[in-house]
């Protein structure tokens, strides 16, 4: 029987199609992978391109209350106005350097009667007490703040959350629970800075690491899974075919060959005495006439 002849039975047209589905899944890890390293790279440009730029008007970045476009995330803006302390939110499950915690929302009255969220930072977990033991105040009267834009963050089924606190930082919720004025929903703001300064603050947000992650190598990874299935289908299938050919000659497997570069190791050896081939008889081979003797 030839190999193709072997090939195309119904046994291994099965284990070829199982190796090509498997090769199928492996590429379409490997692409979910590389798209997953694309949105890293963009995001990682982004944060490059607009972390330290120069701070704009709000209407700029924000160009008639639209949401807030991807390019333009962490743009600095400068806005000014009242917060609304007695509007003050936390929002839960904010862990910082292993730690939990809360981040501090506090809506800004703006002078064009709109509010803009403000999102001042990170405080701890209190010692005692599922809630922070202290949140430090805000400016009172006017206040000059500059921020850097964040687009809103979506609900989560079922995670509720206490008075004065607050799931994630879901704009149009927002909007429904704060007085005062009209809320801004297409992004909110991470503070850098506020003028006049408080004399504490909660933990300011860093800025983001630049890192890929692991995804371009696990994408050669998968890639490289894809092309060993094949690569594993052919040699059992040439193996196979080798058994078949030697059954029905008659004649045994031909021998594995002796590691490169030494003698044949001890298993070599006995199977070549066992088998009567004349490798086993070389002049001098110290470990054929131990094996023989044995």
């Amino acid at each position: 029987m030839s190999i193709l002849s072997l090939a195309l039975t119904r046994r291994w047209l099965g284990w070829l199609a199982f190796t090509a589905l498997f090769a199928v899944v492996c590429v379409a890890l490997a692409q979910w992978q590389w798209a997953r390293r694309l949105e890293a790279v963009a995001e990682i440009r982004v944060v490059a391109q607009n972390w330290d730029a120069a701070p704009v008007a709000l209407a700029e970045a924000l160009p008639g209350g639209a949401p807030l476009d991807p390019g333009a995330e962490w743009t600095p803006v400068e806005v000014a106005g009242e917060y609304l302390t007695d509007e003050q939110l936390l929002v839960r499950n904010r862990p910082f350097a292993g730690r939990p915690g809360f981040e501090v929302l506090t809506p800004l009255l703006l002078d064009s009667g709109e509010v803009l969220i403000i999102n001042r930072g990170w405080v701890p977990t209190g010692e005692e007490q599922d809630s922070p033991d202290t949140v430090p105040e805000p400016p009172v009267g006017r206040v000059e703040v500059t921020a850097r834009l964040k687009p809103g963050e979506p609900t989560i089924a079922g995670r509720g959350a206490p008075d004065g606190q607050i799931a994630t930082i879901h704009l149009p919720e927002l909007a429904e629970r704060v007085d005062g004025g009209a809320v801004i929903t297409g992004a909110y703001a991470l503070l850098d800075s506020e003028r006049p300064a408080p004399a504490e603050r909660p933990l300011a947000a860093t800025r983001p690491v630049a890192d890929e992650g692991p995804h371009l190598s696990y994408t050669f990874q998968w890639y490289l899974f894809a092309l060993l299935g094949f690569v594993g289908y052919g040699w059992a299938l040439r193996h196979e075919h080798r058994a078949l050919r030697a059954a029905e000659s008659g004649e045994p497997l031909a021998p594995r060959r002796p590691r490169r570069g030494g003698a044949p190791s001890d298993d070599e050896i006995e199977d070549a005495i066992v088998d009567g081939r004349p490798e086993a008889r070389q002049p001098g081979s110290r470990q054929a006439s131990e094996i023989s003797s044995a």
